[in-house]
């Protein structure tokens, strides 16, 4: 692996972590707005952002409130979220993948850990990731295509 792959895993791992940590207190739980899923998008560029998203995402949940299964299953559902974008990069799959995870896989456990609703558990995730994702994602990959050519 080139010192560089290694650097942009760890840059995008910081900046996920240090942007969750930065706004915990919308980042947690049913009513989040984790504004870190942005660069869940970014392995449709960098295949490496796959690592770095995951890695800052288990970092970042080390301090959730849901504790150890937010750790493993919550990071474990972005490292397939952003393996998913990248694998249909070029497709709009890549940015509906963290979306619809993240709906799905975390109101599961919240609805059994919190006994909340799943339902509307799964529509408030689902909607606070669509406006992360969209309104934060969609620019932030048009950009730096831009500046990429």
């Amino acid at each position: 692996m080139k010192a560089h792959t290694v650097v942009r895993i760890a840059l995008i791992a910081a900046l996920y972590a240090a942007l969750t940590y930065a706004l915990q207190a919308v980042s947690f739980m049913p009513t989040q707005f984790r504004a870190a899923e942005a660069l869940t998008v970014l392995p449709i560029i960098y295949p490496e952002a796959v690592w770095g998203v995951f890695l800052g995402c288990l970092l970042a949940n080390l301090m959730s409130p849901a504790g150890l299964i937010d750790v493993v299953v919550g990071s474990l559902t972005t490292l397939l979220a952003a393996w998913v974008t990248y694998r249909f990069r070029h497709s709009v799959i890549a940015y509906l993948a963290p979306v619809v995870l993240n709906a799905f896989i975390i109101s599961a456990y919240l609805h059994v850990l919190a006994r909340l609703p799943y339902w509307a558990t799964a529509l408030s995730i689902g909607a606070s990731e669509a406006l992360v994702v969209f309104g934060l994602g969609c620019p932030l990959i048009w950009y730096l295509k831009r500046k990429k050519s």
